[in-house]
């Protein structure tokens, strides 16, 4: 795949990401009912942030840099497609259907649907088709998806450490008062090998299509 390709296709996915917490931002306050505190406290959001601004680089990369990018660019786009790998399953299969916020519902507030789609399935399948399909002469170790963890298990203490502050929790199973600690420190360690396991899979099947394509 030709660079100024990469280069597009990583731009439009920042694009998209990006125009959709837009776009939700701007609806919310539209109707009077956006809450800062809590959206930007969604892993989602901030998962998407930061993807979002590696797309971005990596759109840089692709087309004004002739040099491959540096480890730590490769690091964070397996980790974050891992962390966007698991917000999407996690959403579609224990949050999908959940019940909108009492507050929105007092307000008559449905949230739009494109940009929800958009940030829980169509960026994290184009960020993780991107990933196994664009891979640099940089080998990247199996060990390394340990990385994977670290920004998702600091998010997570953030959570923890602001729900006992303030008893907002941004997710059913990171709040202890509905199922007890144990519960939820069971959700937050198969969370975390979920992330090392999908960083691990993304890793070995990267590897997987690069000898493909080098066999070709």
């Amino acid at each position: 795949m030709k660079s100024k390709t990469i280069g597009a296709v990583r731009l439009a996915t920042a694009f998209a990401i990006l125009a959709s917490i837009y776009w939700q931002v701007a609806d919310r306050l539209a109707h009077s009912v956006f809450r800062p505190e809590e959206y930007w406290a969604y892993f989602t959001i901030e998962t998407s942030l930061l993807m979002g601004a590696v797309l971005l680089l990596g759109a840089g990369f692709a087309w004004f840099r002739k040099t491959q990018p540096a480890l730590w660019f490769e690091i964070a786009r397996v980790s974050l497609a891992a962390a966007y790998v698991v917000v999407a399953v996690v959403y579609n299969a224990l949050l999908r259907g959940e019940p909108d916020d009492p507050r929105d519902i007092a307000a008559h507030y449905v949230w739009p649907t494109t940009p929800n789609e958009i940030l829980h399935v169509w960026a994290p399948i184009v960020v993780t088709i991107e990933l196994l399909l664009v891979s640099p002469k940089v080998r990247l170790k199996l060990g390394y998806a340990l990385w994977a963890a670290g920004f998702p298990l600091a998010w997570l203490a953030g959570s923890v450490i602001r729900g006992n502050i303030n008893h907002w929790w941004p997710y059913w199973f990171v709040n202890p008062d509905l199922y007890g600690v144990p519960s939820m420190l069971m959700y937050i360690a198969g969370i975390t090998v979920i992330l090392i396991g999908t960083s691990l899979l993304l890793l070995s099947l990267r590897r997987l299509t690069a000898r493909w394509r080098a066999s070709r």
